[in-house]
């Protein structure tokens, strides 16, 4: 299936108008990033509801068209974002969903498909890795073109963590998560700068401890988040709808940016078939190039034991 390429009329289509989805539609609609927002929910009450709910407020603060519809509307769509998929339970990893999500997923690709002809392709629901592989090779589109929000979260919450401890603001901290979404999930310390500098250096610079004790504590904190606000609130929805604005925003107002997320790699550190986290340059077409960097031996190895739990999960699936 060759897509046609129509920049310029920021539509965008959200499959799933839960917590995650909802939420996505109102933070695109307050930041105004797209003209055309259109939620798509087996539960079409519902999913009407939401869209109303939201759009009461769209005078004052935005100026998107926002409606519930279905997926004949996901024609001519700049991105098509897939929320769709039952929620992680307390106690529950990400993978645990695997079996039920990827049947999902299958239905909702079966149905785009139908009326697809143009845009990118973003996954949202877990285990994002697994799904955005499988809607990769369903949907059949040039690589890049279906990729999944992966670590962005993650690295957001890294280096919320980074700062929290450093104390200060998060816009100096430069880092990110590879890997899996999930307990496979690594942060490439080798890479983290404040200011511009290696946070080693910077530590040593201004007397603040620094050690692999400190080091694992944050990479457990920003592991354990996601799992913590569910025992807390029962769902996590807020992160990801900003993350996805960020997102959109490079891919409807063409301002391509570099970011953490899942895609089907292609050779890039020796691995093909699995679809994980790597900094990767986001666009108007989805991923443009993934970025071959070098990494501290530890975290190649970290990348590549969940290159091999990714692999194992995948090759168990019957769908």
């Amino acid at each position: 299936m060759k897509p046609v390429y129509k920049i310029g009329t920021r539509k965008v289509a959200i499959i799933g108008a839960g917590f995650v989805g909802a939420s996505i539609a109102y933070a695109l609609a307050l930041r105004n990033i797209a003209r055309e927002i259109v939620l798509i929910d087996i539960d079409k009450v519902k999913c009407d509801g939401e869209a109303k709910d939201i759009r009461h407020g769209i005078p004052i603060m935005g100026t998107a068209d926002l409606y519930a519809g279905d997926y004949v509307d996901c024609t001519d769509c700049d991105l098509i974002i897939i929320t769709a998929g039952r929620n992680r339970r307390q106690g529950e990893s990400r993978l645990d969903m695997t079996s039920e999500n990827a049947e999902i997923m299958r239905r909702v690709i079966d149905s785009v498909k139908k009326h697809y002809t143009r845009g990118c392709i973003l996954v949202i629901s877990n285990p994002v890795d697994i799904l955005t592989q499988k809607a990769s090779e369903w949907m059949s589109l040039p690589n890049g073109m279906v990729f999944g929000s992966g670590c962005l979260l993650d690295t957001s919450r890294f280096v919320r963590s980074v700062a929290d401890y450093l104390n200060l603001s998060t816009g100096v901290i430069n880092g990110y998560l590879v890997g899996e979404h999930g307990d496979g999930q690594v942060p490439v310390w080798s890479r983290v700068t404040v200011g511009g500098i290696p946070i080693e250096e910077y530590c040593q610079c201004i007397g603040i401890e620094w050690n692999s004790n400190i080091r694992e504590q944050i990479e457990t904190t920003t592991r354990d988040m996601g799992a913590e606000i569910i025992r807390a609130k029962g769902k996590t929805h807020y992160g990801i709808a900003t993350s996805v604005c960020f997102i959109a925003d490079a891919i409807m107002n063409q301002r391509p940016t570099i970011v953490s997320v899942s895609s089907p790699l292609m050779g890039e550190h020796g691995v093909r078939g699995v679809s994980l986290s790597v900094p990767s340059v986001i666009g108007p077409v989805g991923v443009q190039q993934r970025i071959r960097e070098k990494w501290a031996p530890d975290e190649y190895r970290r990348f590549f034991d969940a290159v091999e739990k990714v692999r194992g999960i995948l090759s168990q699936l019957e769908c």
